[in-house]
């Protein structure tokens, strides 16, 4: 495997230690067009000058950048809304693709920032501001009487906060697109709706999955043979037909079958289904109770896996489940408890790290707050495999020399992780600063002096 290899510069931009003058002086670079490093940029906690440096930066892409910073306060990217730049502002709006632990939320952009670039001149602005996934459910319900038909249905998004009265004007809404989204928000509780979208080609394939049938709609579609798939989900679906469709010759169908809630244990097992060893489907009655315990319990002690997989995905399960996951057999079950359990025992943190290491599940399990650290050198330092290897840096015990000979590892992510590492010696930081795999890594050692630091930026034609 090959490390991605970046700058010493880089490093230096990321480096927690890099004091308020050098980062004022680095972000100030143009980077010749680009602006400075997006390390710089995407710092936790930038300290106010940076910010408004960062405000007033001649390049956009800066701009850009710390608009869309997952590790920037909500009202340090608000500060951008006023942007003269329509891509800047629709940054803004529609906020961080990603952050550095998706365990964590972004907050959203206060209201009245919102507001405002929802009235923005540009379509692009409230475009993104539409699309984002960061907004607050109260503000998206208070767009369900705009009259922008896009903000209306992205209220929709939050169909069980609107009242009655909200809910009643959006299914009789002028536009057809709001109209129909809403109808395929209202259609499990109604027949009537179910029935009238079954006949739209745009809705049919939502609507047969979760809006309520009437039989003779059902009995149709399984005569015909078509869309058994969705069929096979529907809630409403009657037990004979749900009985037919469970010794369908598609095994898709089979396998919507065996997914369904009502079944009991014996039921789902008697199904000739098939899951494959990577697959992950969203379960959507388990989705939807990711925090329920009768429904946790049910998934979570299923036969099926894609059950127990999506159950592995809750934050919420009580400690016996989350035991009883943490023995599963089932390695995309132990996996998702690496990633989204906030109290995963250690053994399966290092179980999924061993199995799946470069990878980014892997890097969740070294992030998890729970992931060891005591003991790694004594018992991965000499091991075969530099996966293990790499556990020893992380020892709170490992010394200096220990450090320092890793960063000479024949695995070169043990080499850069040990690079990071504050305790490595001194001459060894320096030597590794012009060594182009562990440049980064040097750069962003803590221990790097502030005077190094600048003499790196010198050399990359920072200006002072």
């Amino acid at each position: 495997m090959v490390a991605f290899y970046s700058s010493a510069l880089d490093g230096v931009a990321a480096n927690p230690a890099l004091p308020t003058p050098l980062l004022l002086r680095l972000i100030a670079f143009d980077g010749g067009g680009n602006g400075p490093p997006f390390q710089a940029l995407h710092r936790p906690g930038l300290p106010e000058p940076a910010v408004a440096a960062v405000l007033t930066h001649p390049v956009l892409n800066a701009r850009v950048q710390f608009a869309t910073s997952g590790q920037a306060d909500a009202e340090q990217r608000a500060r951008l809304a006023n942007d003269p730049s329509p891509k800047v502002r629709a940054a803004v709006a529609h906020g961080p693709e990603w952050t550095h632990d998706h365990r964590t939320k972004v907050r959203p952009l206060p209201d009245a920032v919102c507001w405002r670039l929802l009235e923005d001149p540009d379509p692009s602005v409230r475009s993104a501001l539409l699309h984002s996934p960061h907004l607050a459910p109260l503000f998206l319900a208070s767009l369900a009487r705009h009259p922008n038909p896009a903000a209306r249905h992205a209220a929709l998004r939050v169909w069980d906060v609107l009242r009655p009265d909200e809910r009643a004007a959006l299914l009789e809404d002028p536009d057809p697109d709001v109209r129909r989204s809403a109808e395929l928000c209202a259609c499990p509780q109604d027949a009537r709706l179910t029935a009238a979208l079954l006949r739209d080609p745009a809705a049919l394939p939502e609507a047969l999955s979760r809006g309520f049938l009437n039989r003779a709609d059902a009995e149709r579609f399984l005569t015909e043979g078509v869309h058994l798939v969705e069929l096979a989900a529907n809630p409403s679906l009657p037990a004979d037909l749900v009985d037919r469709l469970a010794v369908d010759p598609d095994e898709r169908v089979r396998l919507a079958v065996s997914l369904r809630p009502e079944l009991t244990e014996a039921r789902r097992a008697a199904i000739d289904f098939t899951v494959t060893p990577h697959a992950r489907d969203d379960v959507d009655w388990v989705a939807a109770g990711i925090a329920d315990q009768d429904v946790l319990h049910r998934a979570a002690t299923s036969a099926h896996p894609l059950l127990r997989r999506a159950a592995a995905r809750s934050p919420h399960l009580p400690p016996d489940l989350l035991r009883l996951l943490a023995a599963d057999t089932d390695v995309v079950v132990r996996t998702h408890l690496a990633v989204y359990h906030p109290d995963t025992p250690e053994e399966v943190l290092m179980s999924v790290y061993a199995r799946l290491g470069g990878t980014f599940s892997a890097w969740m399990a070294t992030g998890h707050p729970r992931f060891p650290r005591e003991g790694l050198a004594a018992r991965f330092a000499d091991h075969p495999d530099g996966i293990y290897r790499q556990l020893a840096v992380r020892d709170p015990a490992a010394g200096p020399d220990l450090i320092d000979w890793l960063s000479h590892d024949p695995d070169v992510w043990t080499r850069q992780a040990a690079t990071r590492d504050p305790r490595l010696p001194l001459p060894r930081l320096l030597e590794a600063l012009a060594v182009p795999e562990l440049a980064s890594s040097a750069g962003a050692n803590p221990a790097l002096p502030p005077g190094e630091m600048a003499v790196v930026m010198d050399e990359a034609g920072v200006p002072a």
